[in-house]
């Protein structure tokens, strides 16, 4: 939670710059609010060192919350904090909007003034941290960011213009593994063998003068692994990841986003570059400022770039026929009863008894959802879970899961 301080101790003055700045600024156009704002806290703190950023990586709630430095507010004028809920972890999340702040770090103490407002595609978040020497200032900042741009335990996903850390994909890639991928014969192996490969193989390209960089798709209808396939490889081969959801951002051009996308995968590599739904991502529009990104005079050395489409008719032929651009196609298709048979034993196998189904149903389930992707499968065996909890009896798997696939035969039929 954010605490609150007296600040008494500090110069009138300072308190009406606290009370009436923010205020001020926010009625001004957002083009003028960072330079009005600055010029203020110069006026006021002529003997200070001022260090603003608008960068994400000086994020300086989330250096304290990791108990990096003490952090409290000031109570001399309202601080905008708004109150979200986390379901997860079931607990209130705190962002402050606007409003003062008061850090302790190493010793020295720092006045930061954060400030939020509206721009054309998302809101801008500013920090002008004072304190008395710019030594101090610049070591705090390198600090902050330091610890803001290790990647940590969460994965960096663009979208609506921007990149931001995600922690749920992060552990959704946690759970993904090659254990628990189940694809067509040596599918599986044939791509952790040959990513793996290619990140080792640095000095092999460079002294064929061939340019270390791969790209690979991932073809195939909905439902098939796709996905986790591309979870388990991220989660296997252990090197930095970049996610894209979309290209497309509000009042902000593709091709610019395009750009930010592919300067940061430069500045990470060697990583692994995620372009999921990629007939989604690349449009009419963009399609020669992403190709010429993709495969133009910019190195893109140690990027492995994974793509994935349900429909690759849709891809233009300079996309997917060159092979300096995506070299590799892997095709995903429905699994035959073997890989179904696998998919079932490992869903049961941590079951307990009572819930766990016979060997002989796996069986026949197995032979009985021949046209069933993996997602239908899935969709299998959560239904089958919740009516089973609805009564819980050992043994009862064995009528449930016949039963529930029947339904699931009887909406596949009507959604063809």
């Amino acid at each position: 939670m954010i605490t609150f301080m007296s600040t008494t101790t500090r110069p009138v003055s300072a308190q009406q710059v606290e009370r009436y700045l923010v205020h001020d600024a926010l009625s001004l156009a957002p083009a003028a609010i960072s330079y009005r704002v600055g010029d203020l806290l110069a006026t006021q703190f002529p003997q200070h060192a001022i260090i603003v950023s608008d960068d994400s990586d000086f994020d300086i709630e989330q250096y304290a919350k990791a108990g990096h430095c003490e952090l409290r507010m000031s109570d001399s004028m309202h601080a905008e904090i708004v109150a979200s809920w986390d379901r997860e972890n079931e607990e209130i999340i705190q962002t402050l909007k606007q409003g003062w702040m008061q850090i302790e770090w190493q010793g020295t103490r720092f006045d930061v003034l954060r400030m939020t407002w509206p721009s054309d595609c998302r809101d801008v978040q500013y920090r002008w941290a004072i304190t008395e020497h710019v030594e101090q200032a610049q070591a705090f900042f390198r600090a902050v960011c330091a610890f803001n741009s290790a990647v940590g335990e969460t994965i960096m996903v663009f979208q609506d213009g921007y990149w931001a850390k995600s922690t749920d994909l992060y552990r959704s890639i946690k759970r993904a593994t090659l254990e628990n991928l189940i694809l067509e014969g040596t599918l599986k192996q044939d791509l952790y063998a040959d990513l793996l490969a290619f990140f080792q193989a640095k000095a092999i390209y460079t002294q064929a003068n061939l340019p270390w960089k791969r790209g690979i798709v991932l073809i195939g209808p909905p439902g098939n692994g796709k996905t986790h396939a591309i979870k388990a490889l991220i989660n296997a081969l252990g090197k930095s990841c970049l996610y894209v959801k979309s290209f497309s951002a509000e009042h902000v051009d593709d091709h610019r986003n395009i750009r930010a996308v592919f300067e940061e995968a430069r500045g990470k590599a060697p990583c692994v570059l995620v372009l999921e739904d990629l007939d989604s991502l690349v449009t009419e529009h963009n399609r020669s400022f992403f190709l010429n990104e993709l495969d133009g005079f910019a190195s893109n050395e140690g990027i492995v770039t994974i793509a994935s489409t349900n429909y690759p008719e849709k891809l233009d032929p300079a996309i997917m026929a060159r092979p300096s651009r995506f070299d590799r196609k892997y095709h995903f298709g429905l699994p035959c009863e073997q890989e179904r048979h696998t998919y079932l034993q490992v869903w049961s196998q941590p079951l307990d008894a009572a819930m766990r189904p016979s060997a002989a149903l796996i069986a026949q389930l197995a032979s009985g959802t021949e046209g069933f992707s993996f997602a239908y499968l899935k969709e299998l065996l959560v239904s089958s879970t919740i009516r089973w909890v609805e009564k819980p009896t050992p043994g009862a798997m064995e009528q449930i899961m016949p039963a529930q696939l029947i339904e699931l035969r009887t909406q596949m039929a009507s959604n063809s």
